[in-house]
């Protein structure tokens, strides 16, 4: 227990030093990463947290947060997210988890980020060629986790990663970590922590890279059809880094109160905070509210809030849950996010 210890404190040691580092930080490193929709949060009851799900990550969106979490799932469960991102985009998320009794839980999950199509135009086309292209993001992950003891747990995901534009397209592979560690502290705190996106660089290649070019224009008769390629250069995964804490301020039979705070130190951004709070009545109404990015300069919104039900034995042996949560994206507008849950 002393070693288990030891390992969540140097978790919490090692976001306490990168929050030394902020004031030296001069120049954000937005915008200098491949694959950001990795960063996008996932699920109505962690957004409608504001995003502080670390260490409570107790679904299947557990997935995308913390894989540690899905290892006190005691039952076959499927969560379905929705959410309509910024700039008429939209994000999906499907997930579930299979308990495999002393052997462990698996996980599988599939993550995208979608767009309509558009006009291609170009300079001499400037109303469009009459060709259409689009974009999108893809994610396929397995989890693995496992209780070691009754406090303590460690999760591990193995994920492919691909972004294509037209005729274009990059690919990635990567891997999560994370933990989970429940104290007798203040109520049976919990405390998570998760490495995400540690992995291959992405590199963009196809057909729209190829161009045709003169060797040399002063001569009369050279060929302008030798082909070549555009050189492009290779781009990180947003590693991100997370600790954070949860606790239960009251719980009795009828009523649940939670709160959560988590610490982000991610690669292409500055550091910030996660807080959020969870309201249970009767394990049937939820309330939430939360502030995403907390401290983080020039960050759009960050209130969020959120609902959801959750019924008893509604189809036979199968309970379901619908969630939803806003969060408000300042200048971005809001962004709107919907689950469906099932638990066998």
């Amino acid at each position: 227990m002393k070693r288990l210890l030891i390992v969540v404190l140097v978790y919490g040691s090692a976001v306490l030093a990168a929050y030394g580092q902020t004031g030296s930080q001069n120049v954000s490193k937005s915008g200098t990463t491949a694959a950001t929709f990795l960063e996008i949060g996932v699920g109505a009851q962690a957004m409608g947290m504001g995003g502080a799900y670390v260490s409570v990550a107790n679904n299947a969106t557990a997935l995308h947060w913390n894989p540690a979490g899905v290892a006190s799932l005691p039952e076959l469960t499927i969560d379905v997210v929705h959410t309509r991102w910024i700039a008429d985009t939209k994000f999906d998320f499907a997930g579930a988890v299979l308990p495999l009794g002393s052997a462990g839980t698996l996980g599988f999950s599939l993550t995208s980020l979608s767009m309509g199509d558009m006009a291609v135009r170009t300079v001499e086309f400037p109303e469009g060629t009459g060709e259409f292209f689009s974009a999108g993001d893809l994610a396929a992950s397995i989890s693995y986790a496992r209780q070691l003891t009754e406090r303590f747990a460690i999760g591990v995901t193995a994920k492919y990663v691909q972004q294509s534009i037209w005729h274009e397209s990059a690919s990635a592979f990567a891997v999560d970590l994370g933990t989970t560690f429940k104290t007798d502290l203040f109520g049976g705190m919990t405390i998570g922590a998760s490495l995400s996106n540690f992995g291959t660089t992405m590199k963009m290649s196809g057909r729209d890279t190829r161009q045709f070019i003169r060797l040399d224009p002063n001569k009369q008769g050279s060929s302008d059809q030798i082909a070549t390629n555009i050189e492009l250069d290779s781009w990180d995964l947003p590693l991100l880094f997370q600790f954070g804490v949860s606790t239960r301020i009251f719980d009795n039979n009828q009523y649940r109160w939670s709160v959560a705070v988590d610490a982000l130190h991610p690669n292409d951004n500055y550091e910030s905070l996660n807080i959020g709070t969870e309201f249970v009545y009767s394990n049937y109404l939820f309330l939430r509210a939360g502030y995403q990015s907390l401290f983080l300069d020039q960050a759009e919104g960050g209130m969020s809030f959120g609902f959801g039900v959750s019924s008893a034995d509604l189809l036979g042996s199968i309970r379901v849950g619908v969630d939803y949560a806003y969060q408000d994206m300042g200048r971005l507008q809001g962004v709107h996010v919907f689950t469906v849950g099932l638990r066998f």
